[in-house]
C-alpha cells in the first residue's frame, strides 16, 4: 500500500479537493528562501496562553530575513479543519499550520503537507516516540511535534485513607489491593475506579502494556492484531477493571468523566492530567470535598512497568502548496526549539523531546506527568486509520466486552475483521 505523492490530489470526505499540490519531494531546502511574506496558522491556545513565544519566533525570523512580513491567524479547535480544508483547495494556503497530532495522518496520506528534513530541527533525535510517530508516514517526516499532554492516575486521598491506604500505589498489585479495600468499604453503588468502558485510549494502554497492539504492518500492508494472545491479555485485564471497580453506566465514553468524578461517586480515574484538577474546581465539585484532596500519580501497569500512555498534543506542518517552505521550516524550528520548549514547559505543557522531559522529573510539581509520558504509544499510522476511528470500531468492541455481550476473544476477533476491511484503504 505504498503511496506516491502526485501533482494533483483529490481528497474526499474530511478534506476537499487539493489540486496542483506539486511533487512529493522535499522542497523546503529550495522553495521560498527569499520570501517576503509568511502566514502562520495556530490555535487560540498560543494566542491566549503563550503569545510571547510566538513573538520570539517572529523576531528570530525577522532578524534572519530583514523586511519579511509575518501574518498570524488563530482558530478554535472545533472549526479548524473546516477552515483548513477550504483554504487548501485554493492557491492561498498558509505556510505553517498547527494540527492535533491525531489529525495529521489523514492529511499526510492525501499529500497535503510537504516532507521536511527532520535533521534541521532541534532535538529531533530525541522527539518523544508517540509524537514522532504522529508526524511520520512511510518513512518520511511531514511535521514537527509542538507540545504534548499525557495521562495519569488521579485519586481522592481521603477516600483511600479511610480505607487504610495512605500513599499512592507504586505497583499494579498495590493498586488493585487499594481499590479492593475502597470498593469493599464504599459498596457497589460506588466506583472505586471510574473507568468508562468505551474509553479506548485507556483500554489500548493495557493492550500495549501486555505487548499487544491495535494493528501491525508487514511489507506495506496493515493487519489488525487485537485478537493476538498479547492483545487479548491486555483487553482481559481492562475487562477485569471494569467488572471489579466500575459501577456506573457501562455504555459511556470518557467525554464527561471529569464531571462524573466531581459528583463524588468514584475514588479514582485514569485520564489526561488536567481532569482531576478540573473535577475539583468549584463549578464541578458537587461534594465540596475535592479541592486539595485529589492527587495525580503515575499509573502502574500489570507488566510491572509504568502503564504506557497515549500522548495527545499538537504538531506543526507546512502545506505542500506553500511558496515559502524554507522559511516556514525555519519559523517552526525557532518556535519549537530549546527556548520555545522551555517556555511551553513553564506554561504547564510537556515538551516534544525526551531531553527536556527528563528535566521535569526533578520538580515535584511536574514529576508525575513527565514520568508517565516516558512510556507512550500512538495509533497505527495506516492509510485507513481515520476510517477505523470514524466507525468507532474500538469503542464498539469495548462496549461489547464491558457489558458482557461478547467475550473478550469474540469481540476482539470481530473488531479485527472490521478493522481489516478499511485500514489499508486511503
Amino acid at each position: 500500500m505504498k503511496r506516491k505523492l502526485t501533482t494533483a490530489i483529490c481528497v474526499a470526505g474530511m478534506m476537499v479537493s487539493i489540486a496542483a499540490c506539486g511533487g512529493g519531494e522535499d522542497k523546503s531546502s529550495d522553495t521560498g528562501a527569499d520570501t517576503k511574506e509568511l502566514t502562520v496558522w495556530l490555535t487560540v491556545d498560543a494566542q491566549n496562553n503563550w503569545p510571547e513565544l510566538v513573538k520570539a519566533a517572529d523576531a528570530a525570523i525577522e532578524k534572519k530575513h530583514p523586511g519579511i512580513t509575518i501574518t498570524h491567524e488563530y482558530y478554535g479547535w472545533p472549526d479548524k479543519n473546516a477552515k483548513l480544508d477550504a483554504v487548501l483547495a485554493t492557491d492561498k494556503a498558509p505556510d505553517v499550520v498547527e494540527m492535533g497530532n491525531t489529525e495529521m495522518l489523514a492529511y499526510m496520506v492525501k499529500g497535503a503537507f510537504a516532507p521536511l528534513d527532520a535533521a534541521k530541527f532541534d532535538n529531533s533525535g530525541a522527539w518523544l516516540d508517540g509524537l514522532k510517530a504522529s508526524v511520520t508516514y512511510e518513512g518520511k517526516t511531514y511535521g514537527v511535534p509542538y507540545y504534548a499532554g499525557g495521562r495519569v492516575a488521579n485519586w481522592r486521598k481521603g477516600v483511600f485513607a479511610a480505607a487504610g491506604v495512605k500513599s499512592p500505589p507504586k505497583t499494579y498489585a498495590e493498586l488493585t489491593a487499594a481499590l479492593d479495600k475502597v470498593q469493599k468499604k464504599q459498596g457497589d453503588k460506588f466506583s472505586a475506579w471510574y473507568q468508562p468502558t468505551r474509553d479506548w485510549y485507556a483500554a489500548m494502554s493495557f493492550v500495549y502494556d501486555a505487548g499487544g497492539s491495535i494493528a501491525v504492518e508487514s511489507g506495506g500492508t496493515w493487519k489488525a492484531s487485537l485478537s493476538s494472545p498479547e492483545s487479548v491479555k491486555g483487553l482481559t485485564e481492562f475487562k477485569n477493571v471494569v467488572d471489579s471497580y466500575m459501577h456506573g453506566d457501562k455504555t459511556k465514553d470518557e467525554s464527561d468523566r471529569y464531571i462524573v468524578y466531581g459528583q463524588g461517586k468514584s475514588g479514582m480515574i485514569f485520564a489526561p492530567a488536567w481532569e482531576g484538577a478540573t473535577a475539583a474546581a468549584k463549578e464541578n465539585d458537587k461534594t465540596g470535598k475535592l479541592a486539595g484532596n485529589v492527587e495525580n500519580f503515575v499509573m502502574p501497569g500489570p507488566s510491572g512497568k509504568n502503564l504506557p500512555v497515549f500522548l495527545g498534543g499538537s504538531d506543526l506542518a507546512v502545506p505542500v502548496k506553500s511558496d515559502a517552505q524554507t522559511v516556514a521550516a525555519e519559523w517552526i524550528n525557532a518556535f519549537t526549539g530549546p527556548s520555545g520548549q522551555k517556555g511551553l514547559m513553564e506554561k504547564g505543557n510537556l515538551p516534544n523531546n525526551k531531553t527536556d522531559l527528563a528535566t521535569l522529573k526533578d520538580d515535584p510539581a511536574t514529576a508525575v506527568p513527565a514520568t508517565a509520558a516516558e512510556s507512550n504509544w500512538f495509533v497505527p499510522m495506516a492509510p485507513g486509520w481515520g476510517q477505523v476511528e470514524k466507525a468507532q470500531i474500538l469503542q464498539t468492541m469495548l462496549q461489547s466486552i464491558g457489558t458482557g455481550k461478547k467475550s473478550v476473544e469474540e469481540a476482539a476477533k470481530a473488531a479485527d475483521a472490521e478493522i481489516d476491511k478499511v485500514i489499508n484503504n486511503e
